[in-house]
């Protein structure tokens, strides 16, 4: 019997409707009295599904029907409204720029991330020569992540990805700027994590990239799962899905968003919020966040070294 990797059981992630940013950071600062909002955003709700080890989950959908809320929970980025997500295991996500502080150099953050994966200083610098070699990023890697591009904080952030050695791997569209012969590489990698029975979470508009890397793929459309199963099948599923929407001229396909996303609007009491994880993760969240920041600010001020700063990621992580 395969064993299951991971194990999503009814999971929804809400967000309050028309929320001002000042009444977010009110609402995070007021997290001890659970308050909730009758009206909210369903960016995904009730979804379960469970993965095997050595899967690979293609996760197709329309912009903005859920795969990269999806994969910031399985990346434990973000935490569920609802629901119990198990990962038996570490996850790692890649996506452009995720997790890189953009005043700090390629270097520092290499030494940052490593740090909040869990990597000793002994195995940060055994593996920070083969980090930077696979970045391919040159002299930039002693710059300013803020003076990088798109493709560059990407190649950055899958080279740190892969060296961290996740038993999960969770790609969302990483792959979709730079160049090819990086892109291949990078498959060549994700192939050579299948081969050793990880698990991989692989989010793309190319079908074909999803038919050639995954054995399995999810459809979420707008919030829901929609089909899920072998790839193959599920993917021409969507496929079918996306020659009908592409029928649709540019009036028809605002029609038809605006519907799905006025779906997605309900009320907060629809489900079992968990407010003691809420709590929780928002305190610690926020303390952490918070630290970060003033350390951060701090060591590029020269007020305090870059090596007290890390020290104190070492501490929290």
């Amino acid at each position: 019997m395969e064993a299951v990797k991971v194990k999503v059981n009814n999971v929804s992630k809400a967000y309050p409707v028309n929320q001002s940013k000042s009444q977010k950071i009110l609402d995070i600062l007021k997290f001890w009295q659970h308050k909730t909002h009758d009206d909210v955003y369903y960016a995904l709700k009730d979804i379960s599904f469970e993965v095997n080890a050595g899967d690979s989950v293609g996760l197709v959908g329309l912009n903005g029907a859920g795969k990269s809320t999806l994969s910031n929970l399985l990346g434990e980025v973000i935490s569920p409204t609802a629901g119990t997500i198990e990962i038996n295991g570490r996850s790692s996500l890649i996506a452009i720029s995720a997790g890189l502080n953009n005043e700090l150099s390629g270097e520092e953050n290499i030494r940052m991330k490593c740090l909040m994966h869990g990597l000793t200083e002994e195995q940060i610098n055994a593996r920070f020569n083969d980090i930077i070699d696979f970045s391919e990023l040159g002299d930039f890697i002693k710059k300013p992540i803020k003076t990088y591009s798109s493709g560059m904080k990407s190649r950055l952030g899958f080279a740190i990805a892969v060296h961290t050695d996740p038993d999960v791997l969770i790609v969302d569209e990483a792959l979709s700027v730079g160049d090819d012969t990086f892109s291949n590489k990078c498959i060549e990698r994700m192939k050579a994590f299948q081969e050793e029975g990880k698990t991989i979470f692989f989010v793309s508009h190319s079908i074909g990239q999803i038919q050639k890397m995954c054995n399995k793929a999810i459809w979420i459309h707008y919030g829901k799962i929609e089909a899920q199963g072998d790839c193959i099948p599920t993917v021409g599923l969507y496929g079918r899905f996306i020659r009908r929407y592409n029928q649709f001229d540019k009036e028809q396909q605002l029609a038809y968003k605006e519907a799905q996303l006025q779906n997605q609007i309900g009320s907060i009491n629809d489900i079992q919020v968990n407010k003691e994880n809420v709590s929780k993760n928002t305190l610690f969240g926020l303390i952490g966040v918070t630290a970060l920041f003033i350390f951060s600010m701090l060591s590029q001020l020269n007020v305090i070294p870059l090596s007290h700063y890390l020290n104190m990621l070492k501490g929290m992580f």
